[in-house]
């Protein structure tokens, strides 16, 4: 990605008919599959006995986290996650999975995504007496739940969550329940799907495959899963919204183009997004090269369209991580220079088109023009597989500032001049939405800042 924006956590739980050996496996192995939307820290959370226990470490779910695992307990039901920060601090204080012990007893919880009323509900509730161990906004739907003391677990759950205004996705462990829930509007994705000896939750379908369970269905928005010994005993509709406004850049960038996200194939939508690109290129090229990985499919689809060849001329680490979710940005600077490589033979002389899929702040794309200029590039044109992001977002995204945005003050041809490109051309929005089957089920704010939850 040109443009370093920062996406928010991957979930994954699995709740079990059968205590098995398998479970604390399978949960390092979803994990795994979802470290692409998180990589500052990783953790478990899983019943033993009758308590919870708790492992979370920074860095990567590769980095000796599978050592320390405790490989030889036969366990029913346990919940992981992948982070990075887009609220809170990036330190293993704010590591999840949390685990709290309150009145209702002791939970464990999972959350991927941002909640933008988060600081309001948490100045009430330090007002009231809490007391909070995070920075996260993730510990406020425990808080919420421990102030409302005579009611039901269920009932208290439904009452906290419709205080919240925001994106998110939340797995909790509670007793032996293993508990999914899905924002009103649907903003962040969350699936569940079958294996024989149980049931299954994961942000991505791609975590699903991994592990050998069937698809079944997503978690649908404003809903409520109750599962319990691998079965599904229970779903729950907590609001009457019937709107939903799924987060458009899980397609364009975030998941992975292996994984099914809103019903669609990420694959194939970014395949045609290419494909309309192309209907706006200009530009007489000689050859397409995606910037990788994100950049791959619709690059696929752009070269397909316009009849000149595909080539990776640009070789990534794929030690390095994703380079938007570095924390600092002289972090995400120096992870340019060691991610990407080009290949000489191939860019000496030719006129590209460069394929990525947004362009947020510049610093990344500018970095790769230089590279590509230095192996004897002839001519660079940049092309993205989505609009010009002119709005931050305020739902799971990193782009808190509007003058971060280099779309918002800036035109195509300035763009191209500060990156130092020959162009820069962007997908039209209605063109984007071509590429949809559902397109008025997408949110667009960061392109058209239509917020459908107010924020100041």
């Amino acid at each position: 990605m040109s443009g370093e924006l920062k996406e928010e956590c991957g979930i994954f739980g699995i709740s079990l008919k059968e205590p098995s050996l398998d479970l604390i496996k399978n949960l390092y192995l979803g994990l795994f599959a979802l470290q692409h939307r998180g990589q500052e820290s990783c953790g478990i959370a899983y019943k033993n006995d009758n308590s919870i226990e708790l492992l979370i470490r920074q860095g990567l779910v590769s980095d000796n986290f599978f050592k320390s695992l405790p490989l030889n307990l036969r366990i029913s039901v346990g919940i992981g996650h992948v982070r990075y920060s887009t609220f809170g601090a990036s330190n293993l204080v704010n590591a999840q999975p949390f685990v709290f012990n309150c009145n209702k007893g002791e939970i464990a919880i999972a959350h991927n995504g941002n909640i933008p009323n988060a600081e309001d509900i948490r100045a009430e509730l330090i007002e009231n007496g809490s007391i909070f161990q995070t920075t996260s906004d993730s510990e406020i739907l425990i808080h919420l739940l421990a102030q409302i003391s005579k009611k039901e677990f269920k009932y208290s759950l439904i009452e906290s969550l419709n205080q919240l205004n925001g994106a998110y996705s939340f797995l909790l462990l509670y007793k032996d329940y293993l508990i999914a829930i899905r924002d009103k509007f649907g903003f962040r994705p969350l699936c569940y799907g079958k294996t024989d000896n149980g049931i299954v939750f994961s942000s991505e379908t791609n975590a699903l495959d991994l592990i050998g369970a069937k698809f079944i269905d997503e978690v649908n928005p404003g809903e409520i899963i109750f599962c319990k010994n691998g079965e599904i005993i229970e779903k729950i509709k907590f609001t009457d919204c019937d709107e939903k406004k799924q987060c458009v850049f899980e397609l364009i960038y975030f998941s992975r183009p292996d994984s099914m996200i809103f019903g669609e194939s990420v694959h194939e939508v970014r395949i045609k997004m290419g494909e309309k690109l192309a209907l706006v290129c200009k530009n007489d090229v000689d050859i397409v090269i995606p910037v990788p990985d994100s950049g791959n499919s619709a690059a696929l689809g752009f070269s397909r369209a316009i009849g000149k060849p595909f080539e990776f001329g640009l070789i990534r680490n794929h030690y390095t991580g994703r380079t938007f979710i570095k924390p600092g940005q002289n972090m995400r600077v120096e992870s340019v220079r060691i991610k990407l490589n080009p290949i000489k033979s191939i860019i000496k002389g030719k006129s590209l088109a460069v394929i990525d899929d947004s362009l947020v702040r510049g610093t990344t794309s500018s970095k790769i023009v230089k590279m590509l200029r230095y192996a004897g590039a002839k001519e660079v044109h940049f092309y993205l597989s989505s609009p010009s992001i002119l709005y931050s977002c305020f739902y799971g995204i990193d782009t808190p500032t509007r003058e971060e945005l280099i779309s918002s003050k800036n035109s195509p041809e300035k763009i191209a001049e500060i990156i130092g490109a020959d162009s820069v051309t962007f997908l039209d929005i209605n063109n984007m939405r071509d590429c949809l089957t559902e397109p008025d089920k997408y949110c667009y704010a960061c392109f058209d800042g239509s917020y459908s939850i107010p924020v100041e």
